[in-house]
């Protein structure tokens, strides 16, 4: 099948979001939390998380267009912090819920049977059922004017982990915690381990 440009601009809308969403592959599943200055809590599933680097640890994510209210959005520009809580096979469709549209005033952790969970401290809610969870502070966003979304920059700060899933190398094994993947928009996927490979050289003449 060849898809033409114009082929795809002449696609009906729906149809259009689930082809050019699936063309990415396979995308990690994960729920941010955030709260308001007030305390209130919310969780959103995104699947847009990227590494950015180690040296600092750095994350980013991609965020819709802010022309409507974006309360994870808000909720980071507002306090500074946020979590990244993997989504595990035991919560897939509690966390797909999270997509729906809740009021502000309307908690996600309360409307899935989520339970927000505060460790060491930090400021906003992670995932309790989640088996790898980190705490992020945001570092700066960057507004994309091509088509109107923000690129969310964070620093990681902690670490809360399965040790199961932590080997001898740092490598996190995901299997063994039972993470999830998502293709389009709404297709989520269990995984199986097909190799570890050395780090590539080039061959010496």
């Amino acid at each position: 099948m060849h898809i033409t440009k114009t082929e795809i601009d002449n696609f009906e809308k729906h149809y259009r979001t689930h082809l050019i969403n699936s063309l990415s592959g396979y995308k990690s599943a994960n729920l941010i939390g955030t709260q308001d200055s007030s305390g209130n809590t919310n969780l959103a599933i995104v699947s847009s998380v990227i590494h950015l680097g180690a040296h600092p640890p750095l994350v980013g994510m991609i965020m819709r267009p802010h022309s409507v209210p974006r309360h994870t959005f808000e909720n980071i520009l507002e306090t500074g912090v946020f979590t990244i809580n993997q989504v595990n096979s035991d919560i897939v469709e509690q966390a797909h819920q999270t997509s729906a549209r809740y009021d502000k005033d309307e908690s996600e952790f309360t409307a899935t049977g989520l339970t927000p969970q505060y460790l060491a401290d930090f400021k906003a809610p992670f995932v309790e059922q989640s088996r790898l969870k980190y705490a992020v502070k945001f570092v700066e966003n960057q507004h994309l004017k091509v088509n109107g979304t923000e690129l969310v920059i964070g620093e990681i700060m902690d670490i809360h982990v399965d040790d199961t899933a932590v080997m001898e190398d740092g490598f996190l094994d995901l299997e063994t915690i039972n993470t999830v993947a998502i293709s389009g928009l709404d297709s989520y996927h269990k995984t199986r381990h097909l190799m570890r490979l050395p780090y590539a050289k080039k061959p010496k003449d």
